[in-house]
């Protein structure tokens, strides 16, 4: 791995978004490999008690907030926002851009204030341009496809912008800036219903539900494609990025690319239930294809996702299950 960090002691960390889904895993994550924690979130975690060392109910919209969050960190992993599957950032367009904005700018100027040493930004696939997501069955999205811009959501052009931003501050300060693209993290003690889920846990909810011999309706045509990547592999290898030197965004997800219907399938499949699928074509589906090029990841991190869509949704429907059932 390149330009890996020694270090002798514990390093300061600070995680916002800790109470969300993959910040409460990535608090977990770096308190095992014995780090010290500062959780900071507008929420504690839903589903089960933060390890965090310290944890902060913080809204970082304010300045404030975010000098208090940052104050005597290390290292910042910011994965705070305003956000949600498809269904959501489809219909909610001006709390994401406003909330997210004022996140991201109060946050990396607090970091820079603080001398915060290393930052971690969680931006999203969700910034490549339409015209090369028109079609189900695509090559992986590369790194530089980001530009010329045309994101096909305003939740996509936030994180895009605030790349550039996280460029401008790293080419005027001493601070190390690591940014990763996010494909469709997914896993247990995520949000699984009320509108803000995503696919996995979406089609996992409503396959519990399913009275055997029933059917589930599916977002779409069923024929938009995807790539997953389960909770683990997406911790790895950000923290992977973040010991490197690689200092451009980076995509972090699988290269398998499946469609929603074989999602689905998937998930019937797990459950050992007799589903078939209907399909609400006017229903929010994004893109018509998207997927991951790990071709950089690769060659960075030394290193690829290991855990199959199989394994990953055996533990997330198990999960989700548990959840219906109360």
């Amino acid at each position: 791995m390149k330009g890996k960090i020694k270090h002798s002691k514990p390093i300061k960390i600070l995680v916002t978004g800790a109470g969300g889904f993959i910040g409460f895993h990535l608090v977990k994550y770096l308190k095992n490999k014995g780090y010290w924690v500062r959780g900071v979130d507008i929420k504690e975690p839903e589903f089960e008690k933060t390890s965090a060392n310290e944890f902060l109910l913080l809204d970082l919209r304010s300045k404030r907030n975010c000098e208090t969050a940052v104050d005597g960190m290390e290292w910042v992993f910011n994965l705070a926002a305003n956000m949600g599957g498809i269904g959501y950032i489809t219909k909610v367009h001006s709390p994401i851009m406003r909330d997210n904005t004022l996140i991201n700018l109060h946050m990396i100027e607090a970091a820079k204030k603080a001398n915060v040493k290393r930052y971690f930004f969680s931006s999203s696939a969700c910034v490549y341009p339409v015209y090369l997501q028109n079609k189900p069955n695509i090559s992986g999205l590369k790194e530089h496809e980001a530009w010329p811009a045309e994101p096909d959501s305003f939740y996509g052009l936030e994180k895009l912008y605030a790349e550039k931003l996280l460029e401008a501050y790293q080419s005027e300060t001493n601070m190390q800036i690591r940014i990763a693209r996010f494909h469709n993290i997914y896993g247990p003690q995520g949000t699984w219903n009320g509108g803000k889920e995503k696919a996995p846990a979406a089609l996992s909810r409503k396959v519990a539900k399913a009275i055997d011999g029933s059917s589930i309706e599916i977002w779409g045509d069923g024929k938009q494609t995807r790539s997953f990547c389960y909770i683990d592999d997406c911790l790895e290898g950000f923290y992977r990025l973040m010991l490197s030197d690689y200092q451009s965004p980076l995509n972090i997800g699988s290269e398998r690319m499946v469609s929603i219907d074989e999602l689905a399938d998937i998930i019937i499949e797990i459950s050992k239930k007799n589903l078939t699928k209907t399909h609400n074509k006017s229903a929010p589906q994004g893109v018509r294809g998207r997927n991951s090029d790990n071709s950089i990841m690769k060659e960075v991190l030394n290193w690829e996702p290991k855990i199959s869509l199989e394994q990953g949704l055996v533990i997330t429907y198990k999960w989700i299950k548990k959840q219906v059932e109360g």
